[in-house]
């Protein structure tokens, strides 16, 4: 069928195309503005990619990508066969999972608590206090905890008139590196919370108040609802990013006597990759660990569709 009958068959494409066409005569700034990322997502996000492969080759620089000998899954059936292959897979799956169960509520009860001052400078300066921790670099807390942590010193051990070295505790590491990623990162996820409730009609709490409502209550009922969309929304990216513990802090934190819950595949992908130069290996061990972030990725999406009443998740 040509062009013109295919047209006359379907005025909708025309339509459609002649539409399309005005948007983009209309408003081409906007679409010249959104070249700029699109394009510099596809250079370091997507190219990059290309590189994959060298998790399936016996990688060698001097040989470069195509004169390295393919090997196939042979690095991933040595890291599955590593002696220490399940524990990294363990520590990881429950530092995420931890993580995640305590920090992910803790900015919405924080925003839930501040939406209901009404001093504005209180406000305000609570907020500041609550986002600072955010812009310490990870070095620096890290080194904040060590002090605090500190058998000889240390103000935790002050407080509590003893002297344990808590870093050499393994029982101890996983409450260490959630509580200071909770005191970091928590005031700096209330922001999209805030901004969503500023949003809420005020005469919807006036009429609450009206009608006897007690605040508990105006949140449960006006403010859990409106924050629904955007709480499923950060789960599901949370969850997209499950396996990727924060390698910085756990490299700065691990000694040789925390290992059983600190030894995760993000430090081990470093070992491998930068200090013992198995590229190939280090590669592999990490595309596994992005496939699993990607198979959590969907999962959660699917389930969040079903149990969500916004359509935006399905």
């Amino acid at each position: 069928m040509s062009r013109s009958k295919a047209a006359i068959a379907n005025p909708a494409m025309v339509s459609g195309g002649r539409s399309l066409k005005r948007r983009l005569q209309d408003n081409w700034q906007l679409y010249m503005m959104l070249l700029i990322p699109v394009v510099l997502t596809i250079i370091y996000k997507y190219i990059p990619m290309y590189g994959i492969q060298i998790a399936f080759r016996d990688y060698k620089a001097s040989r470069g990508m195509f004169g390295s000998e393919w090997v196939g899954l042979e690095w991933f059936e040595r890291f599955f066969t590593a002696p220490t292959c399940g524990r990294m897979i363990r520590n990881t799956l429950l530092l995420s999972l931890f993580s995640l169960l305590w920090s992910f509520p803790i900015p919405i009860i924080l925003a839930l608590m501040l939406n209901q001052l009404r001093f504005q400078r209180f406000k305000r300066a609570t907020q500041t206090v609550l986002y600072a921790p955010h812009f310490i670099s990870t070095m620096v807390i890290c080194g904040m905890i060590r002090i605090f942590l500190s058998p000889s010193g240390g103000l935790i051990n002050l407080i509590a008139g003893t002297s344990i070295d808590f870093l050499t505790e393994s029982s101890a590491f996983r409450t260490i590196y959630i509580a200071s990623g909770i005191w970091q990162d928590a005031g700096w996820g209330i922001i999209v919370y805030m901004a969503t409730l500023a949003n809420v009609d005020t005469s919807l709490y006036e009429a609450a108040k009206v009608d006897g409502a007690s605040m508990f209550q105006r949140i449960l009922h006006i403010d859990i609802p409106e924050l629904r969309s955007i709480m499923v929304l950060n789960l599901i990216m949370s969850a997209g990013s499950l396996m990727n513990v924060g390698f910085e802090k756990v490299w700065l934190l691990q000694t040789d006597l925390n290992k059983a819950t600190s030894d995760v595949i993000a430090v081990y992908v470093y070992q491998q990759g930068i200090e013992n130069a198995k590229y190939s290996y280090s590669t592999a061990v990490g595309l596994f660990n992005t496939a699993v972030n990607i198979i959590l990725l969907i999962a959660v999406n699917k389930i969040a569709g079903k149990i969500s009443e916004d359509t935006s998740f399905v």
